[in-house]
């Protein structure tokens, strides 16, 4: 089943507008990593001495010790708890595990700096998800940013470590897909695979770039404003941005729609139909959303609010299916993801080499992947990719940590293939979902995916010292029954957004084939025997 609204892309083609959106959503990926995985250099592990009291008849001070030594009053040597270290500054100058002495009986401090940013965005995306389809991609996205610039450079300020943990877990809760799902709405069809993996490659640039500025500035404070400034950058593209004409249309903005329309044929330089046959054509689309069913009349005041009772993502056996493997695909994604980016200590002795590294693997993980699904479509190349990881990972439970070179290529190994998954299974994620509940469909997946992410650092930073093989355990099972749940989605290769979810049930009854990969003419193929 042809999406009308596509076919309305590939008359604008690609232009000036629809790169407005790529570069803007882009230039925010770009500034993610440096919060995300911002514990690395913020808050990490460092080596520490106690300082016991002046007074004290000390005997001996161990490193890394919760407690020295000392004479007591009767001459029998007893053990008393520190209050008070001396860091290692011989990396970091100065980090929040030095300043709030992030050790000993505070040490679990260090993975909740962390995880507490993951903890934000675990009900947020939903809530994200469910504004941006009722009120809008665009509005979202601008209330957001202001947010981020906000928080992101607030936190250098503050000097209460509750204080801290507070604005980190709202700056969390506003890491929101919105920016990603507008770039791909206003994408040409046959443009979007690719659109959607580049716009991957500046994850992996921002994750580099974090590593080197950490290695140049040393003092957290410096470091972290050095990596907020550039968020207040993005508003000017934000100005001259439209709401998506996808959006407008389900919604029944029709009039709005047909501006951003226009404007995108005057930027690319294209040709549109005529007014009276885009009006035709947005209300037969309107006309198929279930959503726009329950939209007020005009005069008529909207009396529920709230979500409805039947969640629209579990409303049939097809949306169903979708989002049941979407969100075990982001939760193993991330939690493998997010527990290789935390596991520098474990696999290399320099954290801002690893970092680099890290981010370099991702570069191919992300820019073979575009061809790769252009080829062979969406499903394959997803499942084979959390499979090659899972094998990858699970090979480090059995390796001495001694072998390094071993244990580094392997580590790097399951990067490049998991960052692969990860750009592959937004974009496909964004293709199965319908229009009326993408943002809803990606945004309850992401809750699992920060779900991961909130759990990674404790999976790390705790289990990893008592059991080193554990860790790689549970991230390569993961990552296996992720490779095999994902066999169960359909194909999108060529085949249109859909637009409502009544689609989903008519792509089940039919098949879409592209003339020569255009996709300008399509030909329905009966299954049914």
């Amino acid at each position: 089943m042809s999406s009308k609204f596509d076919g309305l892309l590939i008359q604008l083609g690609t232009g000036k507008w629809n790169m407005l959106y790529f570069l803007a959503s882009s230039y925010w990926c770009l500034l993610v990593p440096p919060q995300f995985i911002n514990g690395v250099y913020v808050a990490p592990p460092l080596r520490y001495t106690c300082r016991p009291p002046p007074d004290a008849n000390v005997t001996s001070v161990s490193d890394n010790s919760c407690k020295y030594s000392t004479n007591g009053s009767s001459g029998v040597e007893e053990e008393l708890p520190c209050t008070e270290w001396d860091f290692d500054t011989s990396v970091f100058t100065s980090t929040l595990t030095s300043e709030f002495d992030l050790v000993c009986d505070r040490e679990h401090l260090q993975a909740t700096y962390q995880g507490i940013y993951m903890l934000g965005t675990f009900v947020s995306p939903l809530l994200g998800g469910y504004l941006a389809d009722r009120y809008g991609r665009l509005v979202v996205v601008i209330i957001t940013q202001v947010v981020v610039s906000i928080t992101s450079v607030g936190i250098v300020f503050l000097s209460d470590f509750t204080f801290i943990l507070a604005v980190r877990f709202v700056m969390g809760s506003v890491n929101l897909l919105t920016f990603f799902v507008l770039a791909m709405e206003v994408c040409e069809p046959k443009h979007r695979s690719t659109v959607g993996i580049l716009i991957g490659l500046p994850w992996a640039l921002g994750t580099m770039w974090w590593g080197m500025m950490a290695f140049f500035i040393r003092d957290w404070r410096w470091l972290q404003l050095a990596v907020s400034l550039p968020t207040v950058l993005i508003f000017p593209f934000l100005y001259v941005m439209d709401e998506s004409p996808r959006w407008l249309i389900v919604r029944g903005h029709h009039e709005k729609a047909l501006k951003v329309l226009e404007k995108a044929a005057r930027w690319n330089k294209a040709t549109l139909p005529a007014p009276s046959s885009l009006y035709a054509l947005m209300s037969e689309i309107q006309e198929e959303s279930t959503t726009a069913k329950h939209k007020p009349k005009a005069g008529e005041k909207n009396k529920k609010c709230g979500f409805p009772s039947m969640p629209a993502l579990l409303s049939t056996r097809a949306i169903t299916t979708i989002t049941a493997v979407v969100c075990l695909d982001f939760f193993a994604v991330s939690l493998v993801f997010d527990g290789l980016n935390l596991s520098g200590a474990n696999f290399s002795a320099d954290p801002f080499l690893y970092i680099i590294l890290g981010g370099l693997m991702e570069v191919p993980g992300y820019s073979l992947t575009a061809p790769l699904i252009q080829r062979f479509g969406r499903r394959w190349p997803t499942s084979a990719s959390y499979l090659i990881c899972g094998v990858f990972i699970l090979a480090l439970a059995f390796i001495p940590t001694d072998i390094s070179w071993l244990v580094m290529t392997l580590a790097m190994s399951g990067k490049l293939c998991i960052s692969g998954a990860y750009q592959i299974v937004y974009v496909y994620s964004t293709e199965l979902f319908p229009t009326e509940v993408r943002s809803q469909g990606i945004g309850a997946a992401s809750v699992f995916a920060q779900l991961a992410s909130t759990i990674s650092p404790y999976i790390t930073s705790f289990l990893g010292p008592i059991l080193p093989w554990v860790p790689s355990l549970v991230f390569g099972g993961a990552s296996l029954v992720a490779g095999l749940g994902t066999l169960a989605l359909r194909e999108t290769l060529h085949v249109p957004l859909p637009d409502t979810i009544t689609d989903l049930t008519a792509a089940r009854r039919e098949k879409v084939r592209p003339d020569e990969g255009e996709a300008k003419e399509m030909e329905v193929i009966d299954l049914k025997a």
